[in-house]
């Protein structure tokens, strides 16, 4: 048999091995696609049916086609698009304010000093605490009558404070609320990636007689600048589904100011029942979502390339 005749079958078998491998890997990725199209695109879908129908609350499901209409009365119910400006009024006050303390309090427990190891383990005790028995636990702390914060501050002549009472120190208090259970998984992160620098850059520094502000300004810092970004993109995909907070806390109020967008959409949907239009909110809500989160990952990535 000449060498010219083998080299077909030699080909044939590497394409059958190739496919066969293909076929494997795919095997094993059925039952998470499958999951994911169960739990997110089957939803997805189903809401964006939603939103371009008439909802038929005899038979709960969409029927008539209504084209953009449900957008168009979104668009104008001046309530919603007062809660999208409420919502990127706590993002804006929320994220720097956790990102910063994240990362400040991640340096103080990477030094080296005696019980740092218990100090770290304490700050995880937030992160497993459910939102709502947060929102239940500081809204009995800020009480203005009982709470112990106002005992504390009036042991320094403070007078008390209507913590959700008053529209101002309502969404301050969220903001607050939120940064105590987010602020330790910054700090996971952040001390995670400060472990991962190599500490001949900083060894080197040290001999160049760098203090600890160079170091942190000109090595720390730019090393741990895409680390930065990434948590923060992160963050904003939690923070901007706040929902459970405000509802164990001000409920939306006093007023409007503290009614977030979730709560807002989740109150058309299932408390006047208007199914389509909250249908339509969401999807407006995802598609700004999905845009931010574009720009914040084209922005990291232009961030990581200048370093």
């Amino acid at each position: 048999m000449s060498v010219d005749s083998l080299k077909p079958n030699r080909s044939r078998t590497r394409r059958g091995a190739v496919v066969k491998d293909v076929i494997s890997r795919w095997t094993f990725m059925v039952p998470a696609i499958v999951l994911l199209v169960a739990v997110l695109a089957y939803p997805l879908l189903y809401t964006l049916q939603i939103s371009f129908s008439d909802f038929d609350l005899a038979t709960f499901a969409p029927s008539s086609w209504a084209g953009t209409g449900n957008y168009e009365d979104a668009l104008g119910d001046e309530n919603f698009l007062n809660s999208l400006v409420v919502t990127g009024i706590y993002l804006v006050l929320a994220l720097p304010l956790q990102i910063v303390l994240g990362f400040g309090i991640a340096f103080l427990l990477n030094a080296e000093w005696r019980g740092r190891g218990v100090v770290r383990a304490l700050f995880l005790i937030p992160m497993v605490v459910a939102p709502v028995v947060s929102g239940g636990i500081w809204k009995i702390m800020l009480d203005p009558l009982w709470g112990v914060i106002t005992w504390f501050l009036g042991l320094f002549g403070v007078q008390p404070i209507d913590w959700f009472g008053d529209a101002g120190m309502a969404m301050i208090s969220i903001v607050i609320i939120d940064t105590w259970r987010s602020v330790p998984f910054v700090v996971l992160i952040a001390a995670a990636a400060m472990l991962a620098l190599p500490k001949d850059v900083f060894e080197a520094a040290s001999v160049d007689g760098a203090n600890w502000w160079q170091t942190l300004k000109s090595i720390s810092l730019p090393m741990l600048a895409p680390i930065i970004a990434a948590t923060f993109i992160v963050r904003w995909l939690g923070a901007v589904k706040m929902f459970d907070v405000v509802v164990a806390t001000t409920n939306g109020g006093p007023g409007q100011a503290t009614n977030v967008v979730n709560l807002y959409i989740y109150r058309q949907a299932f408390q006047l029942l208007e199914f389509s239009t909250s249908s339509a909110m969401a999807i407006i809500v995802l598609v700004i979502t999905m845009v931010l989160t574009f720009v914040f990952l084209w922005g990291s990535k232009k961030l990581e390339d200048r370093l």
